[in-house]
């Protein structure tokens, strides 16, 4: 066999290999959005049909009356797009310093950035608790939202380790022509980072649209509820009605779907030269 024709086999094999994998990941999407689309009476009907029969595009009215979605989904809004700035704003400026500045414990700093990596939330969730309370901010979105602004030791790690790969001639040559430090990080190293910042907002973004668990111990008023805690509530009021659920379901993860649509090749490029610079 040529190598050539071993070249091709392995093309072959690596892309059949990748559309099986993505339709064993389709299938439940899938299953979800043509659950939304059908009558209540098809959702259980043996053999499953994935074609519904009639169409039923009301199922979609229906279910945003169950709940005030609309409400639900500006609150979800306001705090996913203001931690996703805090994450923006907060992790490239500590990466970078942790990349290209030498400073006493830098170091030290870092191993204890990537050591919060490794503690589970369960361990932080009642301290963190306490400390919100004692600020007076559990019953808003204060806790949902500030901790970004602080940075996010995952988004830190990334973002270094891409910083890391950028040469040193470009912030060696911008001190020659007077730039300061400030200027350097803001007019070069930041530009050229807007790939794997892109990609870190990407998962601030996924993160907090479908946080459940912070809402769930912070937000104590009904009408600051998020989508996630909202379809807790559909469940609870009208656990039956599946096909609504698969509804107010597939409109939750349409704006994440979306996004990762019209960024994904940034994305592709964000993580990819993180893992081959560093």
């Amino acid at each position: 066999m040529s190598a050539i024709t071993q070249k091709r086999m392995k093309t072959i094999y690596a892309h059949s290999v990748l559309i099986l994998a993505s339709i064993l990941f389709l299938v439940p999407f899938i299953w979800m959005v043509s659950t939304s689309l059908k009558p209540l009476t098809q959702v259980f009907s043996f053999p499953p049909e994935f074609i519904p029969r009639p169409i039923q595009w009301e199922n979609y009215v229906e279910a945003t009356k169950y709940i005030p979605f609309w409400k639900y989904t500006f609150n979800t809004a306001v705090i996913t797009i203001l931690s996703t700035i805090g994450v923006i704003i907060s992790c490239p400026i500590v990466a970078y310093s942790f990349a290209k500045l030498k400073w006493r414990g830098r170091n030290v700093l870092f191993v204890l950035t990537i050591g919060v990596m490794m503690i589970p939330a369960q361990v932080t969730m009642i301290p963190l608790f306490l400390l919100f309370n004692q600020l007076g901010w559990v019953g808003t979105n204060l806790p949902l939202i500030v901790p970004a602004f602080f940075g996010v030791p995952f988004s830190i790690f990334l973002l270094r380790q891409f910083f890391k790969g950028l040469p040193d001639t470009l912030r060696e040559a911008a001190k020659i022509d007077g730039a300061s430090e400030w200027r350097i990080y803001w007019q070069i190293m930041f530009p050229l980072a807007r790939p794997a910042v892109l990609a870190i907002a990407l998962f601030q973004f996924m993160a907090a649209w479908t946080d459940f668990l912070g809402p769930l111990i912070y937000l104590t008023n009904e009408t600051s509820y998020t989508l996630s805690l909202g379809l807790q509530q559909f469940q609870n009021q009208q656990g039956s009605q599946w096909h609504m659920m698969m509804a107010v379901s597939t409109l939750m993860t349409l704006p994440i779907i979306i996004l990762f649509f019209f960024m994904q090749k940034t994305f592709i490029r964000g993580i990819t030269f993180t893992g081959i610079k560093g």
